[in-house]
């Protein structure tokens, strides 16, 4: 693993093990500014609790559960994801900008926004990274083409053992009919 990876996958994970650990602890602090997001949502998916607080501690948890995973490089493309996931009701949230009455307040609203903008890319980057290994993907397009190519050269070793062998099954099946 490169140093840059060993490096910076904990420094992109800090921040949301820091900011989910705040949520675990004190959702009530979170949950006024997290309504607006998680109320339409709450009430069009059932399966999600109706309480502001629980939806902020398990968006927390995620964030603590995938910042820690990715900062030690356990399934760090998961890893990423799952944060990834957790940072867009983030953002929208807490750093509603169109909506800030203030000047200065808008302006520090849009510089949380975009810094939050800045780590989903990181994330999205890291989510993407194979670690210098081949993907999935490409692993499995090689396997077929592979497979194919094999595929291939069996029949057309077939086809010529087939094309040697008719000769000489021909003629021991006349000698076997001649001396019968």
């Amino acid at each position: 693993m490169s140093l840059l990876r060993v490096a910076g996958r904990p420094m992109l994970a800090s921040m949301f093990i820091a900011g989910g650990l705040r949520s675990l602890r004190k959702p009530g602090e979170v949950a006024p500014a997290a309504e607006p997001v998680v109320r339409p949502v709450a009430d069009r998916v059932s399966l999600l609790p109706d309480r502001t607080e629980h939806l902020v501690r398990i968006n927390g948890a995620v964030q603590v559960v995938g910042g820690v995973m990715l900062g030690l490089g356990r399934y760090p493309r998961l890893a990423a994801l799952a944060v990834a996931s957790t940072l867009v009701p983030t953002t929208l949230a807490g750093h509603r900008f169109w909506e800030a009455e203030e000047p200065a307040d808008r302006a520090r609203q849009r510089v949380h926004f975009l810094k939050n903008l800045s780590m989903l890319g990181g994330l999205l980057i890291a989510a993407d990274d194979t670690g210098g290994a081949p993907s999935l993907l490409w692993r499995s397009r090689h396997a077929a083409r592979d497979l194919r190519r094999d595929a291939r050269l069996v029949r057309r070793t077939a086809r010529v053992t087939a094309r040697h062998a008719a000769p000489a099954g021909g003629a021991r099946a006349g000698r076997v009919r001649a001396g019968g």
